[in-house]
Formats: structure tokens, C-alpha cells, sequence
């Protein structure tokens, strides 16, 4: 039997990533890089601003990390894994119907969009706007990332697919990337505004065409 999926958003877990363990000073330089490049960007923040943050010394950064470079790679990887139990543990992963699962993945980002921009817009997708041009490593870390966020989401779309059916053109991954597209312009937008009403607006719109596509009407 198929579980009934409610248009009520899930409320979201806590991001499961508590504070470093004491001494861990890579994983805090990590943590610190994921907190100071959302608020501020990868340009602007700076190796000493990370320190600062993560409190610890320029000797132990060094020590970790070669470079600024080097620490924004190993932080996008990071945010793979930091993300990852977030989204696997979240309630609408229950459901049996995949439909309803990926319709909860939604609502569950939705429910997400709320406070300062810096917590919960992407990391990776902050940095590479900037750094795309200038840092093939850095490109790449971010790709990976992003790529793992839509390899995650596609066996429920190609389940949903499987069994309600959509258009001929459309794939699994192609809707994931499309889905991780409107998150990344949501995130935009909420920080044209500094409000994150409008990126609510937005992904309450691709939960509209996800019922649409599958044939579910187009309420949200």
C-alpha cells in the first residue's frame, strides 16, 4: 500500500554535525571554512578569519592544509558528508511511495528555508560561483559534490518514474539536476533580498511542476 503524502513540510533535523571534538583542529577548520564562506563568500574570507573562527593557530591551519585551496577542497568534501545523514535520516524517507519520498524531499528543503541566508544556503554552491574560473580544484571538489546530491536523489525519481510515468525526455538524473538547479537560484534570489521568502516562492513551484510532471495536479 501506498503512504499518502501530506503537502504539510516535514520540519527539518538539525544538521548533524556538532562541534569538533576538542583538539580535532582540522575538522573545526573545515567546519569554521563551511560557516565563514556561506556568510561572506570564498574571495573574502580569508586564512587568519577561518583561524579566528575555528579557534586555532596560522601553524595549525598550516599544518592541515597547504593552502586556502586546499582547505576549500577538503571543505566541499566535507559538505558532502555533513549533508548526508541530514537528508538520509529525514522522516519522508520512510515512505513507500517514491513519489511521496521525493515530494517530501522537497518540502523538506522548503521547511529549511528559513533565518540568515548563510544558514542554510549551499557551500559548494556559494564557492564555485566564484571560484569556478580561477581554481580547477576547487571546480571539481564542487562538481563531485553537487553530483553527489543528484546521484543521491535519482533512485527515487526513477522509481516515481517507474511507476506513474512521465515524458519520454525526462531522467532521473536529469530531474535531479533540475531540482539541485532550482535550489542553487533559490539560494540566489534569497540573497538578492536578504529574505527567504522568494526562495520559498521558487521551490514551492518546482513541488507544483514535480505533482504536474507525474501527474498529480498542480497543488502545492
Amino acid at each position: 500500500m501506498l503512504i499518502r503524502m501530506t503537502t504539510k513540510p516535514t520540519p527539518p533535523v538539525p544538521l548533524p554535525m556538532g562541534r569538533p571534538a576538542r583538539g580535532n583542529a582540522r575538522a573545526k577548520l573545515i567546519a569554521a571554512a563551511h560557516s565563514t564562506v556561506r556568510r561572506q563568500g570564498y574571495a573574502a574570507t580569508s586564512v587568519d578569519e577561518i583561524c579566528a573562527a575555528a579557534g586555532v593557530t596560522k601553524g595549525a591551519f598550516f599544518h592541515h592544509f597547504a593552502s586556502k585551496e586546499a582547505l576549500a577542497v577538503a571543505a566541499a568534501e566535507g559538505w558532502t558528508e555533513r549533508a548526508r545523514p541530514m537528508f538520509e535520516l529525514a522522516p519522508h524517507n520512510r515512505l513507500d511511495d517514491p513519489l511521496g519520498r521525493l515530494l517530501g524531499h522537497i518540502d523538506f528543503r522548503l521547511a529549511m528555508l528559513d533565518g540568515p541566508t548563510e544558514d542554510y544556503t549551499c557551500f559548494v554552491g556559494t564557492m564555485v560561483q566564484e571560484a569556478y574560473a580561477t581554481s580547477d580544484r576547487i571546480r571539481a571538489a564542487c562538481e563531485a559534490s553537487i553530483n553527489a546530491y543528484c546521484q543521491a536523489l535519482a533512485p527515487d525519481i526513477q522509481a516515481a518514474i517507474d511507476l506513474y510515468g512521465t515524458p519520454e525526455d525526462i531522467s532521473a538524473i536529469g530531474l535531479a539536476q533540475h531540482v539541485q538547479s532550482v535550489l542553487q537560484g533559490a539560494f540566489v534570489l534569497a540573497k538578492t533580498t536578504n529574505d527567504p521568502a522568494i526562495a520559498r516562492g521558487t521551490v514551492t513551484h518546482l513541488k507544483r511542476y514535480v505533482r504536474m510532471l507525474f501527474g498529480r495536479g498542480g497543488a502545492a
